[in-house]
């Protein structure tokens, strides 16, 4: 299970942004859902989003894990053609393959960790991002994808049997619309759904 971050008492202005989120989803319109409120702070607002979608992904595969096992699973992918290795730069910084639930089981730790580190995502007000920050989000959401991406290709049908496609189909839409909106994921990155992509822009 992965802990969620204590947002300190302090920071209200995290909190009305998570409900500013809350309540334009609420409306089902995600493209105004995820634009960027007027007179907010870009990496704050990538920063929120950023825990939120963390959250959200790692809840939806949650609903999967007893499926999503390194004997049905031996190797991250997304679909033939798309194989994920996993490196994360420091202690592994060869990419080495691994089964899907151990390669997510690596990504989410890695993303905790960097949500964790207050150098990355300061959680005091008046505190500045870091000058890569925007990169440190890009590395994030670009990973975050390719458990969508692993879901969609190899565990769709269980989704189905589970009655939980059309929460899938919207929490991915949503996050498209996100990565679309602040360009943090390059098109090469997103071919494995390349058609969904295009059925979910095109609505």
């Amino acid at each position: 299970m992965i802990k969620k971050k204590n947002v300190s008492a302090d920071d209200t202005h995290k909190q009305d942004l998570l409900k500013h989120i809350e309540t334009t989803l609420g409306s089902g319109n995600l493209r105004e859902a995820v634009a960027l409120p007027e007179g907010e702070d870009l990496n704050e607002w990538l920063a929120v989003n950023t825990f939120d979608f963390f959250n959200q992904i790692n809840m939806l595969y949650g609903t999967i894990t007893e499926f999503c096992t390194n004997e049905t699973c031996p190797v991250m992918s997304a679909g033939p053609t798309h194989e994920y290795r996993w490196a994360d730069g420091v202690k592994i910084k060869k990419p080495v393959k691994l089964s899907a639930p151990e390669y997510v089981d690596a990504l989410m730790t890695w993303v905790q960790s960097q949500l964790d580190d207050e150098t990355l995502f300061p959680s005091k007000i008046g505190v500045p991002f870091p000058r890569n920050f925007q990169d440190v989000v890009k590395n994030i959401f670009k990973r975050l994808f390719r458990v969508y991406a692993h879901i969609y290709h190899c565990h769709f049908e269980k989704v189905i049997s589970l009655g939980e496609e059309a929460h899938l189909n919207t929490c991915f839409k949503h996050f498209l619309f996100f990565i679309t909106e602040f360009k943090l994921v390059q098109k090469e990155e997103l071919a494995p759904l390349d058609d969904l992509i295009k059925k979910v822009l095109a609505e």
